[in-house]
């Protein structure tokens, strides 16, 4: 009965016509390194207008992540993925909450920050934008591997994992 609620799933698996999380996971990505490449620039040469271009591109990093990881779990869930492909998985799953949850509490502390008006960056608040970034550095990789060494969501493994060839 639910089965007949649901749309009909295409040939990647979706009930929609393409994957719509690396969409949304693009942005999350730029947002997090622009907003580093700002603040960096900002510490070294006290130009608090870029400061303030970091604080709304984190703003809209962090509502924008969480938009990601809920279309990368309802996307997950529909790969079907083979044996090779599921460690992977499930570790970018477990990293994207994670770093959805870290990317919160660096754009808090920013909040923070932004309330004490101070004329700088403190250096720990750059060290923590310095582990964002590796962070989202290696969920792009996860993710990277996933789309293109597993093919998850891809015609060919699809139409493999449909015919019982995975």
């Amino acid at each position: 009965m639910l089965d007949s609620l649901l749309p009909p799933l295409n040939e990647h698996n979706l009930p929609y016509p393409d994957t719509i999380h690396p969409i949304v996971v693009h942005f999350v990505i730029a947002m997090v390194l622009f907003a580093f490449v700002c603040d960096t620039v900002s510490y070294f040469t006290r130009n608090p207008k870029l400061a303030e271009v970091s604080w709304w591109n984190l703003v809209f990093a962090t509502v924008s992540i969480f938009i990601a990881v809920i279309f990368g779990q309802i996307e997950a869930g529909l790969a079907e993925p083979y044996d090779a492909a599921v460690s992977t998985l499930n570790l970018h799953s477990i990293l994207g909450w994670s770093l959805s949850g870290v990317l919160a509490a660096v754009t808090g502390w920013r909040y923070v920050l932004r309330l004490q008006n101070k004329p700088q960056l403190p250096t720990p608040y750059i060290v923590a934008s310095v582990a964002l970034v590796g962070l989202v550095i290696a969920q792009t990789y996860l993710g990277d591997l996933l789309v293109w060494v597993y093919g998850l969501h891809s015609v060919p493994v699809v139409e493999a994992t449909r015919g019982g060839q995975l």
